[in-house]
C-alpha cells in the first residue's frame, strides 16, 4: 500500500507525533524541522603557492575533509608577467619554456597532494590567470562549500602594492572563505 501523501512533512515525509500526558492531545511536525541543521561539506578548494601559509591552509583543509568527508581541490595559478609601461622590450618566453614551466608546477602540486594522506580525496589544478578570479571561477566551476584560503599579512606599503589576493577571493567567493593567518595560533 503507498504511503499517505503528508503535505508538509518536508522531504523525508516522516512526521513527529507528540502526546501529552495519558495520550490526550498531539500535535505532529515533520521530523526535518525538529531535527538540528547539519553543516555538510563536499568540496573544498584550497589555493596553494608552496609557501608556509599556504601550507598551513592546506593543514586546515586535511582536517576538515577528514571530518566531513569531502574533497579538496588544490589550485595554484601562474600569474602572467607584467612589465611596468615604460619598459622598452617586453621579453617572451619561448612555448616550450612556458610548457616545462607548467609542467614542474603541476608535478610539484601532485607532490603537496600525495603529502597529504589520510585517505582525502584529492585533485590538483595548474591554471593561468589572475589568482584571485581563478579561484573564483574554480570555485563557481566545482560547486565548491568552501574556500581555505592563507595569507601573508601584509600591511601598509606592501598590501598597498600588492593588494590582498585573500581580500579579493573573500569579496566574490560563491561561498564561504576561511582566511588562515600564518602569524595566528593553530585551533586545529
Amino acid at each position: 500500500m503507498p504511503p499517505k501523501n503528508n503535505h508538509g512533512a518536508g522531504k523525508s515525509g516522516v512526521k513527529v507525533v507528540v502526546s501529552g500526558r495519558g495520550g490526550h492531545g498531539h500535535a505532529t511536525a515533520p521530523i526535518t524541522e525538529l531535527a538540528p541543521m547539519r553543516f555538510r561539506l563536499t568540496r573544498i578548494l584550497v589555493p596553494v603557492d608552496f609557501s608556509e601559509p599556504s601550507r598551513k591552509a592546506l593543514h586546515y583543509a586535511k582536517l576538515f575533509a577528514e571530518q566531513f568527508d569531502a574533497s579538496l581541490t588544490l589550485l595554484h595559478v601562474v600569474e602572467p608577467l607584467t612589465y611596468p609601461p615604460d619598459f622598452a622590450v617586453v621579453p617572451l618566453l619561448p612555448p616550450d619554456i612556458e610548457e616545462a614551466r607548467t609542467r614542474e608546477l603541476e608535478s610539484q602540486l601532485r607532490e603537496m597532494a600525495r603529502s597529504v594522506g589520510g585517505g582525502v580525496k584529492i585533485e590538483s589544478v595548474v591554471r593561468s590567470g589572475r589568482a584571485w578570479q581563478e579561484v573564483v571561477e574554480v570555485a563557481k566551476a566545482a560547486a565548491t562549500d568552501l574556500i581555505i584560503v592563507s595569507t601573508h599579512g601584509y600591511t601598509g606599503l606592501k598590501h598597498a602594492l600588492l593588494g590582498s589576493v585573500a581580500e579579493k577571493i573573500v569579496r566574490h567567493a560563491p561561498c564561504p572563505v576561511l582566511v588562515v593567518r600564518d602569524e595566528e595560533h593553530d585551533f586545529a
